[in-house]
C-alpha cells in the first residue's frame, strides 16, 4: 500500500496516470452510448423517446470528443477496455428484471440511472483535463479550456435531463408518493 501523498505524481508518472484515467473514462463511455441507444429504441414509441433519441446521439459526439482530447494528449487508446466494458453492456440486458419476457418498466429507472452514473463521471473528467490544460499553459498539447468548458457545460446539461427523466420514470413505476420524495 502506498501512503498518501499531497504533492502532485513525479512527472515521469503522470502521463501513464492520465493515460490510464482517460481510457477508463473512455471505456464508460461507450458502453454508455450502446445502453443510451438501447433506451433511445426501447422508448422510441414513448413521449420521452425523442428526448433519449437526442441524448444518445450527445453522448456519441461527447464520447468521440474524449478520443480526440486523448490523440491531441498523444494518449494510446486501450482497446481492451473499451471492449471489455462494450462487452460488459451487452451482457448486462440479460439481467434478472422481474419479467420472464418483454422488458420491465424497471429496467428504464436501472438504465436512466447507469446513463446518469456516467454522464456524471464524465463531467469530472471535463473538469480533470481542464485543470491539465491549464497547468499545461497556452501552449500546451490537448483540447482548449474553452472547448473543456463547453463539454463540462453539456454533462451537466444532460444530467439534469437524465435526471427529469428518471424521475418521470420512477412516478411511473412506484407511483406519485415516489413522485413526492423527490420534492423533499
Amino acid at each position: 500500500m502506498t501512503e498518501r501523498s499531497d504533492q502532485p505524481a513525479p512527472p515521469d508518472q503522470r502521463s501513464r496516470l492520465l493515460a490510464i484515467y482517460l481510457n477508463d473514462h473512455l471505456a464508460g463511455a461507450t458502453a454508455a452510448v450502446e445502453l443510451a441507444r438501447r433506451l433511445a429504441k426501447a422508448e422510441v414509441s414513448s413521449p420521452d423517446g425523442p428526448e433519449l433519441d437526442r441524448l444518445a446521439d450527445e453522448m456519441a459526439e461527447d464520447r468521440a470528443r474524449l478520443a480526440d482530447a486523448m490523440r491531441l494528449l498523444d494518449v494510446e487508446v486501450a482497446h481492451y477496455k473499451t471492449w471489455a466494458l462494450w462487452a460488459a453492456e451487452k451482457a448486462g440486458r440479460l439481467k434478472l428484471n422481474g419479467q420472464l419476457r418483454g422488458r420491465s418498466p424497471l429496467s428504464t429507472v436501472v438504465e436512466l440511472e447507469g446513463l446518469l452514473l456516467v454522464v456524471t463521471s464524465l463531467a469530472s473528467a471535463w473538469r480533470t483535463l481542464r485543470a491539465v490544460a491549464e497547468d499545461a499553459g497556452p501552449a500546451g498539447a490537448g483540447p482548449g479550456t474553452e472547448r473543456l468548458d463547453a463539454l463540462l457545460r453539456r454533462s451537466l446539461d444532460q444530467a439534469a435531463r437524465l435526471e427529469r427523466l428518471r424521475e418521470a420514470a420512477v412516478t411511473r413505476v412506484f407511483g406519485t408518493a415516489a413522485a413526492q420524495e423527490r420534492r423533499r
